[in-house]
């Protein structure tokens, strides 16, 4: 078993236990705006270190072509994505292995607030040096 499973385990299990909080809170079915919102809320109450929508430029070739705007970056490590879709599939942890790429972390969380139920998907990227 790969150390990196494990890789920032206390932080995403404070991020989860986060998101199931807001959840039980909240309820299900809204956008993912308010649940992005109701987690910094809650993460400011726990003392869990957030940034909200920061801008990380895509490179191209030497050329700035756009940006990455994440919804949440906790304890400057874990890349934390909301969403409000039926479930998590290879298309989302693809965007999110891309995402830990351009902002050079190694964890990130999908987190899906659709049903009552929380639905989460750890993403951990493996860098070959």
């Amino acid at each position: 078993m790969s150390d990196s499973k494990f890789l920032l385990k206390d932080e995403t299990h404070q991020i989860i236990g986060s998101a199931m909080e807001v959840l039980n809170e909240i309820g299900h079915g809204f956008y993912e705006k308010i649940y992005e919102n109701a987690l910094v809320v809650e993460f400011g109450l726990r003392s869990i270190q957030v940034v909200q929508q920061p801008d990380y430029p895509i490179i191209f070739k030497s050329v700035n072509v756009g940006s990455y705007i994440p919804d949440l970056i906790c304890f400057g490590s874990v890349v934390v994505d909301t969403k409000t879709i039926e479930e998590i599939t290879h298309h989302e942890i693809g965007k999110m292995l891309n995402y830990l790429k351009v902002t050079k972390l190694n964890v990130g969380l999908l987190i899906n607030f659709k049903h009552a139920k929380l639905e989460f998907k750890r993403v951990v990227r493996s860098v070959i040096n």
